[in-house]
């Protein structure tokens, strides 16, 4: 099993993961620290695989698994993760919020005094109609008091899309202009490379929340550390989670 902690600046008390594709029991082609049961995989493995995940966290600790739309919608810790959500936010210690990404940016946020996380699933639709504000007025503290991090996901080169994407986040922009120029450059014809990094970290800045960590690297290219479904198609996902310690 494969997990590494975040090169990240949390609070006491805070505990960050985030997972790679090797170590784990999954056959291909979800070979094989594959957690999520949506797939394909055979469940028995991916039941073994997240048994593993489970002892990597603090004892007493749980992950708190979503139902992945690309849509907006926030779980506090009452509400139903039977209903579909792509995004969580916990006060409660042993309460990891977890998401499946294979190219999509997994964001992980955490309030300064350490009392409520969140993660959010932000592929482009999802931070085209506002998933990150949505989990930033979740959280609800004051957004200069939260700190950020963006791991790893389709980088712009590898991620080339129409130009209707670009019209979907101009639709909604209410940061720079040159901040959404330089988040898509020109590809073949009328394509565009698309950076959700970029992307992403406009977005938290123009919601006022400043302090921000990246782990840039590309999920489609390096297939050996990590899942993508652009690459792939038949693939597995990756979890990056974030609690406060039970």
């Amino acid at each position: 099993m494969a997990v590494e902690q975040p090169a990240w600046s949390l609070p006491p008390g805070v505990s960050a993961l985030t997972s790679t594709r090797d170590g784990g029991e999954s056959a291909a082609p979800y070979g094989s620290f594959n957690l999520a049961r949506h797939v394909g995989d055979d469940p028995a493995a991916v039941d073994r695989n997240r048994a593993r995940l489970a002892a990597a966290l603090p004892d007493g600790a749980s992950v708190r698994w979503l139902r992945q739309v690309h849509g907006t919608r926030v779980l506090a810790d009452d509400d139903d993760t039977s209903e579909p959500a792509d995004a969580a936010v916990s006060r409660r210690p042993g309460v990891a919020c977890a998401i499946l990404t294979a190219d999509c940016l997994p964001v992980l946020f955490c309030s300064a005094d350490g009392e409520v996380v969140a993660a959010a699933h932000a592929g482009w639709r999802g931070l085209a109609d506002g998933v990150l504000e949505a989990t930033i007025a979740a959280m609800a503290v004051d957004p200069g008091e939260i700190t950020a991090w963006l791991g790893p996901a389709i980088g712009p080169r590898a991620f080339e899309v129409g130009p209707e994407v670009r019209e979907a986040f101009a639709a909604r922009w209410n940061g720079d202009a040159a901040a959404l120029d330089a988040a898509f450059r020109p590809g073949r014809e009328d394509r565009l490379h698309a950076d959700l990094h970029a992307l992403a970290g406009a977005y938290l800045e123009a919601a006022g929340v400043s302090a921000c960590a990246r782990d840039p690297r590309c999920t489609a290219s390096d297939p050996g550390r990590f899942y993508s479904f652009r690459s792939e198609g038949e693939t597995g996902r990756m979890v990056s989670l974030i609690l406060i310690n039970p």
